[in-house]
């Protein structure tokens, strides 16, 4: 199984109300130091209704961006969705929304 395809099945493990970070996601693939090659995976995420590519932030609880699928306002406006507070600078709390596996 291609590392892309072991993201996407974490990644997919992220329940609604939730967010995690890139280098949490490179953890749990067993490659804690690949933080950026999931932000690449998850830019050419080939399912985007099926994997919630718009719940990882960045270390900080910053959004994406230029998130793949729309910008930063489209991330937010996902999130907000699905009851995750994202404060007007574009940053989720991680200590209240972080996703502990």
């Amino acid at each position: 199984m291609s590392f892309y395809n072991v993201v996407y099945g974490k990644v997919k493990q992220i329940p609604k109300g939730k967010v995690a970070t890139y280098g949490q996601i490179a953890a749990l693939c067993g490659s804690p130091r690949a933080s950026r090659a999931v932000g690449y995976a998850l830019h050419f995420n080939p399912e985007p209704g099926v994997i919630p590519c718009h719940r990882v932030v960045n270390r900080f609880g910053a959004l994406a961006p230029s998130f793949a699928f729309g910008g930063k306002e489209v991330q937010k406006a996902l999130l907000e969705k699905e009851s995750v507070e994202v404060n007007d600078d574009f940053i989720v709390n991680l200590e209240k929304f972080q996703w502990h596996s």
